[in-house]
């Protein structure tokens, strides 16, 4: 069983309680964590998150998030999880934006609700995601894929509709 990490409003841990259980209508604030990965050209990993997913299913979104295990390293939560989700190790992971958080209801009435610090990292090897987590992925360049958010943002996550223009504007990416 996966648990999250509980947070207050100031960030201290409170509790822990099962992912699953967590994700619903009435989702606590917890703790969590989004990862762009970059290639040597400035592109950036954008994926399509599988049908199958609980909350946005099919629309496209960062390279992969996360949530880190109780107690877990933050640095070692995102290069787990960038190997289970996209099948390549993250590596030199930074922190971009350490205070992010964002509050997002779903087509489905579920409730993301987030401290998420974002990440960036390079990765070694070639992209090969776990089917379901991602069903498609693309490297392209942050300014097109600003300028697709603006022209179809249904399409796209709310928190990388939220990330990406604060990470452009602070020249994270």
């Amino acid at each position: 069983m996966e648990l999250v990490t509980l947070v207050d409003e100031a960030g201290a841990a409170i509790g822990t309680a099962p992912k699953h259980d967590v994700h619903t209508a009435s989702t606590p604030l917890h703790l969590a964590f989004s990862c762009y990965v970059i290639d040597r050209d400035g592109r950036l990993l954008v994926t399509r998150r599988a049908l199958m997913k609980r909350t946005w299913p099919g629309v496209w979104t960062n390279s992969f998030c996360g949530h880190p295990r109780p107690g877990e390293d933050m640095i070692e939560a995102v290069v787990r999880r960038g190997t289970e989700e996209i099948g390549a190790r993250p590596r030199d992971v930074t922190i971009a934006l350490p205070d992010f958080r964002y509050r997002a209801v779903d087509a489905s009435g579920i409730v993301e609700h987030e401290i998420c610090p974002v990440h960036v990292a390079r990765i070694d090897g070639d992209v090969v995601p776990d089917p379901s987590e991602v069903m498609e992925f693309a490297w392209v360049l942050p300014d097109r894929l600003a300028s697709a958010i603006e022209d179809a943002p249904f399409a796209f996550s709310p928190w990388l509709r939220e990330q990406l223009p604060l990470l452009l504007d602070e020249g994270k990416i």
